[in-house]
């Protein structure tokens, strides 16, 4: 071999390596561009992210323009037909300090009542969102609020305005419930229990061996004030009702109740207790006002919180409104030094300034709830569209215990149920008029076939 030839031998390996590494540098090659790509993939990937975010608040945004809730609102002063349920636009943002909660169920009281024909000042005009008590679910928190979190079930405390699907409302104004407690029973406690409690033990004084008069014995305020009288040891309750109340408050701890209806309960008590009482609560007012501090014993204390008296109907009647002021009680100061005898007022819608007062006394009922000392007897419920037949049965009288307001919607089918009982009473009713129709024409016609007298 030559050594031409051997130098071309010893260069062919080495132009085989070189076009092996070739086609592998070639298969390499595009691996820079894609990692090129990847970076600029990454790069929009926080403008994209900006873009989903801003779109999520579009969204939401958008649904709090559309979103709508149930409310009642008071049009203007006269019968039931004056509160009527409407629709508002627009979710409520909780502000600083604030909550938004769902609401479940809330409280009818007398005051409401009275607001509707104009005769409770504390409430705005009207148009007005009613409404002192409810319950429900935290369903946001504003800024700041630090003990309450959503989906907490708690009960709610205001002025007005809770009588609506949501509220939004100051976060130290709900009062989280007991494990155990209903919707319907949170709802029923606020009002009536912080009344009867702070009349009894704040302003009464109450202690064993005591004796108490309490008017309205089966009303919400009524049956609060009998189970506290029944913490304290040997209290003698005289209680009011209508005699096919008795039962159920003789029950509920009322030692004599009495039927205001039939009897002087002045009489019936001074029968029992010749002496007379040590409390009387007078939620009447009027002429029954100086009967309840004629009841009392010398260092008897009568608590005074509300004027009944002035409602007898659907509206302001000015001719009870004037009796009742004409048979106010008056009494001077020298003669209630002699008498020995303290008079007091009582208006929890006059404590603004005093929550924290509220607060403290709310939380000891809540810790009598949780006791089994106390517990909310709830008397009926009504949908939001049932508010007047609601108000009907407490201004009636007819309940015992508390009335409850709940926002949810009636059933279809309950609301199918009442209308095809109502349709089967109207159909009823229609058939008894004709049946009495038929028979004046049948007795008619026997009539005109009769013979007339002298007639052969």
């Amino acid at each position: 071999m030559s050594a031409e030839d051997a130098a071309a031998a010893a260069q062919q390996p080495l132009a085989e390596e070189r076009a092996e590494v070739e086609p592998q540098a070639a298969e390499q090659a595009p691996e820079p561009a894609q990692e090129q790509k990847s970076e600029s993939v990454s790069q929009t990937a926080p403008e994209d992210k900006a873009a989903e975010v801003k779109e999520e608040e579009k969204k939401e945004e958008n649904e709090e323009d559309t979103f709508t809730y149930r409310t009642l609102v008071l049009t203007g002063y006269g019968g039931y037909d004056k509160v009527k349920l409407q629709l508002k636009k627009g979710l409520p943002s909780p502000g600083e300090g604030e909550v938004r909660v769902r609401v479940k169920a809330c409280g009818l009281n007398f005051a409401e009542l009275l607001g509707r024909q104009g005769l409770y000042e504390r409430l705005p005009s009207p148009p007005v969102t009613p409404g002192m008590e409810c319950s429900g679910v935290v369903e946001a928190v504003g800024e700041g609020v630090q003990d309450r979190q959503v989906g907490d079930s708690v009960l709610v405390l205001g002025r007005c305005g809770l009588w609506q699907e949501v509220v939004v409302i100051k976060a130290d104004h709900t009062f989280p419930m007991p494990d155990g407690m209903s919707y319907e029973e949170a709802a029923a406690l606020p009002i009536n229990y912080i009344t009867a409690y702070m009349m009894l033990f704040e302003m009464g004084n109450i202690r064993p061996d005591k004796s108490v008069l309490i008017h309205m014995a089966a009303g919400g305020v009524g049956i609060a004030a009998t189970q506290l009288c029944n913490t304290i040891s040997d209290v003698t309750v005289f209680g009011t009702a209508s005699a096919s109340k008795h039962e159920v408050i003789k029950q509920g701890g009322v030692t004599h109740p009495i039927d205001y209806r039939t009897r002087d309960y002045a009489e019936e008590i001074r029968k029992i207790s010749p002496k007379g009482l040590d409390i009387v609560l007078d939620p009447l007012g009027g002429s029954d006002t100086q009967k309840a501090f004629n009841l009392l014993k010398p260092m008897g204390t009568l608590i005074v919180y509300g004027a009944a008296n002035r409602l007898t109907g659907q509206r302001k009647n000015l001719l009870a409104l004037a009796k009742s002021w004409y048979n106010q009680f008056t009494i001077s100061a020298l003669s209630l030094m002699h008498s020995n005898k303290a008079v007091c007022g009582f208006h929890l819608g006059y404590l603004d300034d005093e929550f924290p007062l509220i607060a403290r006394v709310l939380q000891t009922l809540l810790e009598l709830y949780k006791q089994g000392k106390i517990k909310p007897r709830i008397d009926s419920t009504y949908h939001f569209e049932q508010v007047a037949d609601a108000m009907r049965r407490m201004q009636e009288r007819n309940n015992i215990g508390k009335v409850i307001l709940l926002p949810e919607p009636k059933k279809e089918e309950a609301k199918a149920e009442e209308d095809k009982k109502e349709s089967a009473n109207e159909d009823k009713k229609e058939g008894e008029q004709k049946n009495d129709i038929q028979k004046e024409e049948r007795q008619e016609e026997n009539k005109a076939e009769e013979p007339k007298t002298g007639e052969s």
